[in-house]
Order: C-alpha cells, then structure tokens, then sequence
C-alpha cells in the first residue's frame, strides 16, 4: 500500500478497526505522508498529517488493502462565534489545568506547546487526536461530530472530569506529604 501511496499524491485513509466487533468505522480521516522510512527487511515508518474526514460510502476492493468510494464531511456552519470562541477559551483553559495538574502528580515540568491552534475547529481536532490512554472509542465520536461546538462540549466535560480527578489526587498527595514531613 505505501508504494502505492507515495507513487500518487502520499494520501490514503485511515479508518478504525474494531478487533472486538471486526468492524470498519464508517468515518474516517484522510492522511498525507510527509516522511517515511524503509528498513531492511521491508518494514516501513511513516510520520502523517490528518487532514480531511470523511465517511465511507462503499468498500471496491478489499485486497490487496480496502479501497473505498468516499464522501468528505464538513463540520456544520457555525451560529455563534462569540459563544463558540468563549467555549474555546474554557477547553483550553481545561487543557492547561489537566497538564499542570498531571505535572504537580509526576513531580515534573509539563507545559503545552506553543504553537496550538487558535482557531475553535482546529484546537478541537487537536486535542482529540492528543487524548492520552486507551480512548479510541472516545476518539472515534469526536472524528465522527460534525458540529464544532459539540465537538468542543464533549472535550471540556472529558477535560473537566479528568481536571477534577487531578485535583483531588494532588490534594491527596500533597497532604500526605505534608503529614509524612510532621510525622519526620
């Protein structure tokens, strides 16, 4: 498939397999190879971008790789930008908790990077493709939101709850610690 791949545009799809059900997900993203390597016994490492989703339509042809007819999603045109910027403001700041919370836990020095994206839709897709631990199931419903604000909502309560749970594990922590240092 890679050569195939890197002899036409360096574009394929990428849609999830369900090994539990032997399920194909019916929305998917469209990924652009922007490095790859080739070991020597045929293996091969790719570093891709997703950029597009869509949904599958039809499966043509499943060997030697599923190739499918496509239609591309668009999220749906937004009403409120000023609602949807605030909210935007509120995941972010969700964000920065959850990763300086998880930096108070591990005793190390967590920061975002720097060039997250300011745009609501684009700040969303990102942090669904950075959501930590065993979340494709979770990962699998943002892609499939075509709404940014929707998108976003279900972001915050994911980053809230795990907010809250950090907090009261550092609380947790760090009066142990202060009783340990009484107790010394």
């Amino acid at each position: 498939m890679l050569k195939s791949v890197l002899e036409t545009d360096s574009r394929f799809g990428v849609v999830r397999w369900d090994p539990q059900n032997k399920t194909m997900s019916n929305v998917g993203c469209c990924a652009e190879i922007l490095k790859h390597q080739t070991a020597e016994d045929g293996r091969s490492n790719i570093i891709t971008l997703g950029q597009q989703r869509f949904r599958v339509l039809e499966i043509i042809r499943e060997t030697p790789f599923a190739t499918a007819m496509v239609s591309w999603i668009e999220d749906q045109e937004v009403e409120d930008l000023d609602g949807l910027k605030k909210l935007s403001n509120s995941v972010l700041t969700a964000l920065q908790d959850v990763v300086s919370l998880t930096g108070k836990l591990t005793d190390s020095e967590m920061t975002l990077p720097n060039d997250l994206p300011d745009l609501p839709r684009e700040l969303s897709f990102w942090i669904a493709a950075h959501l930590g631990g065993p979340v494709a199931n979770e990962q699998q419903h943002l892609l499939e939101i075509n709404d940014t604000s929707k998108r976003l909502k279900c972001e915050y309560e994911m980053l809230d709850q795990t907010r809250r749970q950090l907090a009261a594990r550092t609380v947790l922590k760090e009066t142990l610690t202060n009783a340990d240092q009484a107790n010394s």
